[in-house]
């Protein structure tokens, strides 16, 4: 009985250990959400994104994706707004925007 006590606890100490180390990757490698978009509006013919870096101790980079055309990307200041234009109103309107490492 204290054998298969033992072997069970086992299990259970290397399965919560993994779980651990996986979770800690995971989060090793994720992009922090530094990038929020505040608009998306149209002003003299062209496109644009007003994008805030929420994250007051880094600068935070972004890509905008764009169906059909090449994704523009850029980087925000620490703590700043900043209207970015990336296209035409003649050209295909941005779906959102996602957060990438710098």
């Amino acid at each position: 009985m204290r054998k298969i006590m033992s072997i069970a606890l086992a299990g259970a100490v290397c399965g919560a250990s993994m779980t651990l180390a996986t979770a800690t990757q995971a989060m090793a490698d994720q992009v922090p959400r530094c990038v929020k978009v505040r608009k998306f509006f149209d002003q003299g013919g062209q496109r644009y994104v007003r994008l805030t870096n929420l994250c007051a101790q880094r600068p935070a980079c972004y890509t905008i994706v764009i169906p059909h055309q090449a994704d523009p990307r850029g980087r925000l200041p620490k703590g700043t707004t900043k209207d970015v234009r990336y296209g035409t109103t003649a050209g295909s309107r941005a779906l959102y925007v996602k957060n990438v490492a710098c």
